[in-house]
């Protein structure tokens, strides 16, 4: 069974696995977008696969957004020493932060 992003988010410590957790990302947006037009998902709940932002500047919005609410940590969430994982997160964030 294949991980799921937010498992690879939280393995990435270097330039390699930041790009093995980006390759994966962008293969299960992918996924998603061919599973969305064989059978749409409602338009008042998240996409196929759990995306809620299919648009890359909605995306990019809600990276920017989850990054800036949790620029000091939250409960349940605790920043991450490593810059690459912290990159992760973000876009991580960017599927499902609205």
């Amino acid at each position: 069974m294949p991980k799921l992003i937010h498992e690879m988010a939280e393995e990435v410590g270097d330039e390699a696995s930041f790009v093995e957790f980006l390759s994966a990302l962008a293969r299960e947006w992918s996924a998603s977008q061919e599973r969305e037009a064989e059978h749409p998902s409602s338009p008042f709940g998240a996409s196929a696969l759990g995306w809620e932002n299919t648009s890359l500047g909605a995306f990019l919005e809600a990276a920017a957004s989850w990054a800036e609410a949790t620029s000091e940590g939250l409960d349940g969430y605790e920043l991450p020493s490593n810059p690459w994982r912290r990159i992760a997160h973000m876009l991580c964030a960017g599927k499902f932060y609205e």
